[in-house]
């Protein structure tokens, strides 16, 4: 769930406004993305670790560039030339691990929130003694339909897809024949090479399937969800876009969702050698309820890396199995008194030298190295600040990269720590910045935007100089400041246990201090998420602020950026201390001399709907209405992985999950509240909505709902994200102005 916010900021409010000085910000154009900043998308790293790999907008071109000037060298692919190309244009590509085969995908649909199936084609890159592609012809990957995740092999002479849940293999040396390695995949019972729902959705596990480094073996995770109880979601005929089969009557989708204290799939994981066509079970120590959040082979043949994680999920435990002899060995162990993030999953990089992984085993997510064998070798990184993500290893003169909060908890640059221990900050600006380094580790591109900065984009050495800047924004960033748009100027404060909270605040145009204005306050307040940080962005909530509201948003305990300590203080009893910080955060606005503390309303999406309702229902009556977007109302509807991670099961934590239900403190709700929910909602289902609107009714107390057919925790299509936030936008200026 944490990662919906991310999507969210993505997709519909990492909006500039609109450029008409004489004005006010048309909720429109910051809804459609007419102002969106400018950024650089689908870049890909080469082999060579000089070049970057990058498509066009368009889809129909690929152009390599140079890492060192930022200039094209050459187009590697276009859909115009390519011969017998029967598509116009395209949506992703990846390259074969060597380099020399592009695999393009085509009429992609999605399924999940990070699962596709697309139609797939093979391209030739192989050069004669001249420089000149020997064969730009395009190759339909599988004629039997559709493919999901496809992985090639190290040599690009193996292809293997999942297709109805079972796992196939084109060889391209045997003119591209298409062979079944699994017999057994089967809707909503067993999977092969794919992850089920709540390893998608909760583990953000996108394939299952490896290839072996000298390309004789496929290892794959095998899911039975054969016990996993289905929920069904409604569906209609509906218009943007259209279900023909559910115009006349409508329908449902069923799909295998376990909620909290239900059986999960059993999970395992198997090898199948090309060659003999043996199928293998690796002997993977591992609870029948325990999860195999991914597997990855290192470079030997001979280790494939498993991870595991219990259902509790507080013990991390690293394999390297050997996937002929199926034998197992624990590498590594990682515990913690409450649980592991699941950020350290992609974290993991394999090297022929050693491993990189992040633990917070002294309060912080720091980088630690070990050797092959499992040994320590050092704590790489170490203090009162979270390394962010782990960008790399130079092999050749032992230096680590990665981003941090060093400094502060509103920030994040790119550091480098050579082996001897010296510690150099990369990244010039303050703000914050990501980076994708060269396959070479030689040069970066450095991502930063802050408060006042739409993303600047630059290309830089590993010393941290910058080579050459590729966007700049400027004119985005010129066109803002003559409209003079509401900004966000961060404070702090104490909460009622003493504890100073980072927050935000946008004050309306022409402010006066002499006047009282109505507020709303935004927040998501998930375990681990960050909505106080120094970025630009222009959203909704700029729009409400250009309307003359006071915005404000306040990162309560639980949320990110500030060691575990703090993160995990939720643990066991998620909701009660975010709604006390989110009515701590309304009391010190509502003390502000130009706050109207009778007019306060509070919002949030997702994780945030349900902190919303709760804050509402706190029993001190400080908001005078709120919105809940898609929000949970009690845990024990909600999925295995995420609920349990902070909850456990109902049955371990039955206080817990009583003092946290929105049902518990339904009496107490104060303020106007509007429920909005999507019935299509794969996700939070619109079973929360439904079931806390019911007990309201049975309580008689009013309040306000509307729902939206068809559609996901996303609310999205067509013109519904704009009805979305009209309604929310009108029903805040029904009940605070």
């Amino acid at each position: 769930m944490k990662k919906l916010f991310f999507f969210l900021m993505l997709t519909m409010t990492g909006i500039a406004g609109s450029a008409q000085s004489a004005k006010s910000l048309d909720l429109k154009d910051v809804v459609s993305g007419v102002y969106r900043p400018e950024t650089i998308r689908n870049i890909v790293p080469m082999n060579d670790g000089e070049h970057y790999a990058q498509m066009n907008a368009e889809g129909t071109q690929i152009t390599k560039y140079s890492f060192k000037t930022g200039e094209p060298v050459e187009v590697i692919f276009d859909v115009n030339t390519a011969r017998e190309a029967d598509f116009k244009s395209f949506d992703s590509f990846q390259f074969s691990p060597n380099g020399e085969t592009l695999l393009i995908a085509t009429d992609t649909k999605p399924i999940y929130r990070h699962s596709t199936v697309a139609e797939h084609y093979l391209y030739p890159l192989r050069r004669d003694n001249t420089g000149v592609t020997t064969n730009n012809k395009l190759t339909r990957l599988s004629a039997g339909g559709p493919q999901m995740i496809p992985v090639i092999s190290n040599d690009g002479f193996n292809i293997a897809f999942v297709r109805d849940n079972n796992i196939y293999l084109v060889k391209t040396l045997y003119n591209y024949s298409e062979t079944q390695v699994t017999e057994d995949g089967e809707f909503n019972k067993i999977i092969n090479g794919l992850p089920d729902w709540v390893y998608e959705e909760e583990f953000a596990m996108k394939s299952a399937l490896e290839f072996s480094p000298d390309n004789s073996m496929i290892a794959y995770l095998r899911f039975d969800e054969s016990e996993v109880p289905e929920f069904s979601l409604p569906m209609f005929g509906g218009q943007a876009p259209v279900f023909e089969e559910y115009k006349d009557y409508p329908g449902a989708y069923t799909y295998k969702y376990p909620k909290a204290g239900y059986p999960n799939s059993k999970v395992e994981v198997r090898t199948f050698d090309i060659k003999s066509k043996v199928t293998r079970t690796m002997q993977v120590p591992l609870d029948t309820d325990g999860y195999i959040p991914r597997i990855k082979f290192t470079d030997d043949t001979n280790k494939l890396a498993v991870m595991t994680l219990n259902r509790h999920q507080n013990q991390f435990d690293l394999y390297f199995v050997d996937p002929r002899s199926t034998v197992s060995k624990l590498i590594m162990r990682d515990e913690s008194p409450y649980y592991i993030n699941e950020d350290v999953l992609d974290n993991i990089k394999f090297y022929p030298e050693g491993f990189s992984f992040l633990s917070e085993k002294d309060g912080y997510p720091h980088l630690y190295w070990y050797n092959m064998n499992g040994q320590l070798v050092k704590q790489v990184t170490s203090g009162d600040y979270e390394v962010k993500s782990f960008l790399g290893y130079d092999k050749a003169d032992g230096s680590f990269y990665y981003t941090s909060n060093e400094g502060s908890p509103l920030r994040q640059a790119v550091y480098k720590v050579d082996k001897k221990g010296k510690k150099t900050k990369l990244s010039q600006e303050e703000g914050i910045n990501n980076a994708i380094f060269s396959s070479s580790m030689k040069y970066y591109i450095n991502n930063f935007t802050n408060l006042n900065t739409p993303n600047v984009i630059t290309l830089n050495d590993n010393n941290g100089k910058t080579l050459k800047t590729l966007v700049d924004n400027k004119a985005l960033k010129d066109k803002v400041a003559q409209q003079n748009l509401p900004t966000k100027e961060f404070f702090q404060f104490k909460n009622g246990k003493g504890q100073e909270l980072n927050g935000w605040m946008m004050l309306p145009p022409n402010f006066s201090a002499s006047k009282k204005y109505p507020v709303i306050m935004f927040q998501y307040s998930g375990p681990g998420s960050q909505q106080v940080l120094d970025r630009f962005n222009v959203t909704w909530e700029t729009y409400m602020a250009d309307q003359g509201y006071i915005v404000a948003c306040v990162d309560g305990r639980g949320t990110g950026g500030r060691g575990a300590e703090f993160q995990k203080s939720t643990y066991l009893n998620l909701g009660v201390q975010e709604a006390e910080d989110q009515v701590a955060a309304a009391k010190y606005l509502g003390s502000l001399p130009y706050v109207d503390k009778n007019k306060i309303g509070i919002w949030g999406w997702s994780y945030g709907g349900y902190t919303t309702i709760m804050s509402m229902s706190e029993g001190t009556p400080v908001f005078k209405a709120g919105v809940a977007v898609a929000a949970p109302t009690d845990w024990k509807f909600y999925d295995t992985i995420y609920t349990e991670r902070f909850m456990r099961t109902p049955k371990e934590n039955a206080q817990g999950y009583n003092a946290t239900s929105a049902f518990t403190r339904a009496e107490k709700l104060s303020g106007d509240l509007l429920l909005i929910h999507g019935m299509a909602d794969d996700n939070v289902h619109f079973q929360n909505m439904a079931e806390y609107s019911e007990h309201l009714v049975q309580l008689d107390i009013p309040h306000d709902m509307f729902v939206y057919t068809n559609r996901n925790h996303g609310i999205y299509g067509g013109n519904t994200r704009m009805h979305l936030y009209k309604k929310i936008s009108k029903y805040f200026d029904e009940k605070l102005k």
